[in-house]
């Protein structure tokens, strides 16, 4: 008895299976670190994010424990190249038959994980531009502004643009007039920036100065920031907020007249 718990046979099992253990944490907690660099922390992004990982740490504890326990049935006599050759030619079959599962899993994986794009964002994927309403390790939907959804496998597209990546920036030209004393129109700019800078949409207003001369007007230029996708309904409501100024103090806002002359 005490020469079985002596030998190779009865300790050398045991140090496989605690290496193969200690192996898995390592690479555990080396997947999890990784996977905290430079996240994005999106409305629903880290439950899925935290699913890819437990769904990646399955796979490496499956795999340790498969090297384990041959290493261990070899130790005892066991023909395990037979069964290895066995179990790649099945793998070799199945991967074969699922090639096209396989390759869409892999592409949500790095998606998720290079964070590209999450659910809420908006994004064009092969000329179709829309929000993207479902991100699964197979597929991603996206819907269209007028309602369209599309469903797109992972794997069949490469480049992506992601509108929410950046804010947009709305840059307006105001035509002034010559005889209008710009001092008092920055100044009138300046008093609307905080109404503007309420609209939940707008991150931030820049007055940038004179832009350009034309014939019979100035364009004094402004940007300003906003979510992507608002950019239209930004647009028209600071254009409002802008004439309602320049009305309440007399600045008149150039534009083309014609002067009609009848013969008696």
């Amino acid at each position: 008895m005490f020469r079985f718990f002596s030998s190779e046979k009865f300790y050398l099992p045991i140090i496989y299976i605690i290496v193969g253990i200690l192996i898995y944490i390592v690479i555990a907690k080396t997947i999890t670190s990784i996977s905290k660099i430079n996240i994005k922390h999106s409305k629903g992004i880290d439950k899925r994010k935290t699913t890819v990982i437990v769904l990646i740490n399955n796979i490496i504890k499956y795999v340790i424990a498969f090297i384990v326990i041959i290493m261990i049935l070899n130790l005892y006599g066991v023909n395990t190249t037979s069964l290895i050759a066995s179990l790649g030619a099945v793998t070799v079959i199945v991967g074969l038959a699922f090639q096209d599962i396989i390759k869409d899993f892999l592409a949500g994986i790095f998606i998720i994980f290079d964070n590209a794009y999450a659910v809420g964002d908006w994004v064009k994927i092969n000329d179709f531009t829309g929000e993207v309403v479902s991100l699964g390790l197979k597929t991603t939907k996206i819907k269209a502004y007028t309602g369209e959804v599309k469903i797109l496998s992972n794997s069949s597209f490469s480049e992506v643009i992601n509108y929410n990546l950046n804010h947009s920036k709305i840059v307006l030209q105001i035509p002034i007039g010559y005889d209008v004393d710009i001092d008092k129109v920055e100044s009138v700019l300046n008093n609307i920036k905080k109404q503007i800078d309420k609209n939940k949409n707008v991150y931030g207003m820049e007055l940038l100065g004179i832009d350009s001369f034309e014939s019979s007007s100035l364009n004094y230029a402004i940007v300003i920031e906003c979510y992507p996708m608002t950019q239209i309904g930004v647009k028209r409501e600071v254009l409002k907020i802008i004439k309602k100024a320049f009305d309440n103090e007399g600045i008149i806002i150039p534009y083309n007249q014609l002067d009609v002359h009848i013969e008696k």
